[in-house]
């Protein structure tokens, strides 16, 4: 049966009357040729305005009702809805599980021109209807994707990633909105690279843009850390104990670090010599010489003094007390004879080491008593002078005085 009429109007099929008040209007295969209105709000006669379809009404809904009784088979109803029916609603085109009671595709009024595009390779555009990647997302004003957990057993947790003119970030919205991740625009090849067993590599990448990473954080160019509280810690939690490198620099000729006080304006320089004896040397920014170098056969060169913190236990300057229990001259020979060293100084190996400090305080203290012997020597043989000229002047005047008995 073929209907011809340009408009057929049948207000009865979606009424909200009874199904006692349906019609059958056909039982065969009929076709419409032209425009069919369906719905209560359908008038005679319905400007079609280049529809062949219309639904027309209060509360437009398509129902798709799967009446399967073959045990097995999906039976599953769909109904697309178009708007709220009450007051104040929401203007939608959504699909509705009938079954579930869910509406897991919607579209609310007003969204914007190829704000969901699946093209015929399956890529999504949001924003675009040239998507040319998996999912490519388009906005004027940074175009931004959220991860929000809420609403189960779990904390809400709620992340964004987006990007615009200035570079690509992580947004941490439940942190207050901070950015712990920012890839800024312009960052060059190979400016972050994790290879394959965790390793890091920054600025790793090489001019023909091969990535080699060669340690577990690998850093090349120009620094790493930089900011108010900047620091950098290594800290091996082994329950083994163990002497394991730590920190390593390495370079093809000499290498050196340097330690900068920009409050102060001082800076000092730890260096690996880069031409031979290879020394390593310790200067500051003046360009007066290293303050101090060491060899690798352990020649140690300071361009200053030497001071140490150790103590004297020998007494050094106690000497001069008058509660001092000094020697006489034949005890402290006694001594060094039974001893075969300065008793305060110490034995000095001859092939091996010794306590520069303490020792050079032994050494001051036995220099010390030295010199009061040789002040008390002084004092014995001005004595010795003393009596030697009374005993020539007594020897003179005996001669005189035989001399005279003679007469």
């Amino acid at each position: 049966m073929t209907l011809r009429k340009a408009t057929l109007i049948l207000p009865s099929l979606l009424a909200l009357a009874a199904p006692a008040g349906a019609e059958v209007l056909s039982t065969t295969n009929p076709t419409i040729r032209s425009f069919l209105c369906v719905g209560p709000g359908c008038i005679d006669p319905e400007n079609p305005l280049g529809d062949e379809l219309r639904l027309k009404g209060n509360s437009v809904r398509l129902h798709f009702e799967d009446d399967s009784t073959t045990a097995g088979r999906p039976t599953g109803d769909w109904r697309i809805i178009i708007n709220d029916t009450v007051n104040g609603g929401d203007d939608y085109f959504s699909i509705q599980d009938v079954d579930g009671n869910t509406q897991p595709f919607r579209v609310d009024a007003g969204a914007r021109t190829d704000a969901l595009v699946v093209d015929e390779t399956g890529r999504i555009g949001l924003g675009t209807g040239l998507p040319v990647e998996d999912i490519h997302v388009v906005n004027s004003d940074t175009p931004t994707i959220r991860f929000e957990q809420i609403g189960g057993s779990f904390g809400d947790q709620t992340f964004d990633i987006g990007s615009n003119e200035f570079g690509f970030f992580i947004r941490d919205v439940s942190a207050g909105d901070i950015l712990p991740f920012r890839l800024l625009d312009g960052a060059e090849d190979g400016t972050l690279v994790i290879e394959t067993g965790g390793r890091v590599g920054i600025n790793t990448d090489d001019s023909i843009g091969n990535v080699d990473v060669q340690a577990i954080l690998d850093v090349r160019g120009d620094g790493l850390f930089r900011g108010t509280e900047a620091m950098v810690e290594v800290r091996n939690t082994s329950n083994v104990a163990a002497a394991r490198e730590l920190f390593r620099m390495e370079n093809n000729g000499g290498s050196y670090f340097t330690l900068d006080n920009t409050n102060s304006g001082t800076a000092w320089f730890f260096t690996h010599e880069n031409s031979a004896p290879n020394r390593f040397i310790i200067a500051d920014a003046v360009t007066d010489g290293a303050e101090m170098s060491l060899t690798a056969d352990g020649d140690l060169t300071i361009q200053g003094q030497l001071f140490t913190a150790g103590s004297c236990a020998a007494g050094c300057d106690r000497v001069f007390d008058q509660d001092y229990p000094l020697p006489t001259i034949a005890e402290q020979a006694a001594m060094m004879k039974s001893l075969k060293h300065l008793p305060a100084v110490g034995p000095t190996p001859e092939d091996g080491p010794f306590n520069i400090t303490a020792m050079t305080g032994g050494m001051l203290n036995e220099l010390e008593k030295a010199h009061l012997y040789i002040a008390e020597l002084e004092d014995r043989v001005a004595q010795l002078e003393a009596e030697r000229q009374t005993i020539a002047t007594l020897s003179a005047r005996m001669t005189a005085l035989e001399a005279q008995g003679t007469k």
